[in-house]
């Protein structure tokens, strides 16, 4: 076992899952030692350890839906790039003297289509989060994000979105430098963009820090992924004066794809392996491409007037409810 699948079976509720596979390695070990044939028995446990796991991960909760999602070793922005585009370039910096790393974008390939992509980019390790501040950007990082859109919308390049952030900077430093009307820049916008617009949700998307760049003709999200007006700790605090009620926040909040799904503000969810995207990151990015591309086809058949009208109903519908 990878030293990055230990790492995420340390979360408290795939203990049983730690435990049968420490089983089952030992079990392999002695086999191998003693040259002992016991190859059914072995397969008859890692279809145990198959179900077992099938069975954990059909009934999270949504505050550890949240936990799996935090885990360093989830794919990134980046680690979904090279998967999906070919030709792909970085490109940098907002034209205002900042390049915020917790943002990255640029432009490349997408079956044979010039698409331009803009994503929140957390760190793999305590250096790397550091760098990119724990992925939560800072005004240049938004106006880097409108820059890209900008270009891509003069150019008549369809955007792609990759939202995964457990909110924007909240420090004086970003305020002073205009958080707020940063943010509210990129949603006006957005709406205002005559070009495809897809958005997905790849792991923990938080408050405005999220809505930022997920303004689109189509929200995608990861099956095992979070979306959110605030964490559910936050919420805790706020509501309760006690972030340990946290689990309680979680259920209220409606955090998980199925809930969002239900309520209407994402369009589809798209399968996770067993374990979550960790598990098996190429196949987390197959299962994206083939959604992304689908869709994609479909909005280029519309044109710009079309997706601007049909972007602004999609949001006027959210937020609908009937009282009996």
């Amino acid at each position: 076992m990878a030293a990055s699948e230990r790492k995420i079976l340390a979360l408290d509720f795939l203990k049983p899952v730690t435990e049968l596979e420490n089983q089952i390695t030992h079990l392999s070990d002695v086999v191998r030692q003693n040259n002992i044939d016991i190859s059914e028995a072995l397969e008859c446990f890692q279809n145990d350890l198959l179900d077992l796991k099938q069975e954990i991960f059909a009934s999270l909760t949504p505050l550890q839906r949240l936990h799996l999602v935090r885990q360093a070793e989830r794919p990134t922005t980046l680690d979904y790039i090279p998967y999906l585009l070919d030709d792909w370039i970085e490109l940098h910096g907002d034209r205002g003297g900042a390049d915020d790393p917790a943002m990255v974008g640029g432009i490349g390939k997408l079956d044979g289509y010039s698409v331009v992509f803009i994503g929140h980019q957390r760190g793999k390790d305590t250096k790397d989060n550091v760098a990119r501040n724990f992925g939560m950007p800072s005004p240049g990082g938004y106006r880097k994000a409108l820059r890209l859109m900008q270009y891509a919308n003069h150019f008549n390049f369809p955007i792609l979105t990759f939202i995964d952030t457990p909110g924007a900077w909240a420090g004086i430093e970003a305020e002073r430098l205009g958080q707020g009307e940063a943010i509210a820049m990129n949603l006006r916008e957005m709406f205002s963009f005559h070009v495809p617009i897809i958005c997905t949700v790849i792991g923990e998307g938080g408050s405005g820090g999220a809505l930022g760049i997920g303004v689109g003709d189509i929200m995608l999200m990861l099956e095992y992924a979070v979306y959110t007006v605030a964490t559910p700790e936050a919420c805790a605090a706020i509501l309760w004066k006690n972030s340990h009620q946290s689990p309680e926040a979680a259920e209220a909040l409606k955090i998980t794809s199925s809930d969002l799904k239900v309520l209407g503000i994402i369009d589809e969810i798209i399968p996770e392996p067993i374990g979550g995207s960790q598990a098996n990151p190429s196949l987390a990015a197959d299962n994206l491409k083939k959604v992304v591309s689908r869709e994609l086809r479909k909005l280029l058949a519309m044109n710009g007037e079309q997706l601007i009208n049909s972007r602004y109903q999609k949001f006027r519908k959210m937020g609908t409810f009937y009282e009996y």
